[in-house]
């Protein structure tokens, strides 16, 4: 724990040309890391929604502010990225792009409001797709507490009732005018993945929060996802070495010992993943 960083995520740009070739682009990937530093875990907690550039839509103000703040030798991440998306832009000038955005908890806060400015930075931006994890959500362990917050006290919960209501009246209507001056009123961006710890055969039913919001639990899960009410996939091709070395008090005892043997040794001998994306034959 510090009390600054100089970095919060990276920009990649895919040059493998044989998945340039699948996907037909080259993808821009720009992740986006958690909580690190104590002026973090401080603006986490300024919860209070504050109107962002279009006043019809407001944001968490600790969020807009590690979004939007410069630092004394350094840009913002706003000003950070759509620097560096225009540069890329003008280098692949003339390919097909696209740009995928990820994070994990605060980083998938912060994936959001980096994929709004960048929408608009520039005429004929790539298509942009944001996979979040444990955060205002698109990938959420059902376990995991902070995926609830803020919010869930003073506001998303009536907001939520009056969603059902008015959609069992035959309407869509979201938000009520009480709401648009509640500044506690939270809704969620995007397509929710619910994923479930207990569905993983490796990991303890009652594992502790800090397990439920654990990146390597996500990915652990979305790896052997198939759907909400199909079992965990046999063939799930994630290394556990990980999970087992950051979450051992959560795993089953059972397969403790089984997790390590098996992958401790498919990394010894240097074994390849393979994709887990289907083969056209599958």
């Amino acid at each position: 724990m510090t009390q600054r960083s100089s970095w919060i995520g990276f920009v990649a740009v895919c040059d493998d040309k044989r998945e340039i070739q699948r996907m037909g682009r080259r993808d821009i990937v720009i992740a986006l890391r958690g909580t690190a530093t104590c002026m973090e875990w401080a603006e986490n907690l300024r919860a209070q929604l504050v109107p962002i550039s279009d006043p019809t839509q407001k944001v968490e103000c600790g969020f807009l502010s590690l979004h939007k703040t410069p630092g004394a030798y350094v840009p913002s991440l706003a000003e950070s990225v759509v620097e560096e998306v225009k540069r890329l832009m003008e280098a692949y000038k003339g390919e097909t792009l696209s740009i995928t955005i990820t994070g994990h908890s605060l980083g998938a806060a912060l994936s959001l409001l980096v994929a709004d400015e960048i929408s608009s930075c520039a005429p004929q931006v790539p298509p942009i797709a944001v996979f979040s994890f444990g955060g205002p959500k698109v990938v959420v362990n059902g376990q995991d507490l902070i995926t609830r917050v803020p919010g869930v006290f003073l506001g998303e919960g009536s907001k939520q009732q009056q969603q059902k209501k008015h959609e069992n009246n035959g309407f869509r209507k979201v938000i009520d005018k009480i709401d648009d001056n509640n500044p506690w009123a939270y809704s969620h961006v995007g397509t929710e993945l619910r994923v479930d710890t207990k569905m993983s055969p490796y990991l303890k039913p009652d594992a502790d929060v800090a397990c439920c919001h654990d990146l390597e639990a996500y990915l652990h899960l979305v790896d052997g996802y198939l759907s909400s009410n199909c079992p965990f996939r046999s063939n799930a091709k994630r290394s556990l070495v990980k999970l087992v070395h950051d979450q051992r008090s959560n795993m089953k005892q059972l397969y403790t010992h089984r997790a390590l043997t098996l992958n401790l040794e498919r990394d010894r001998l240097r074994v390849p993943i393979p994709s887990c994306l289907p083969s056209p034959s599958s």
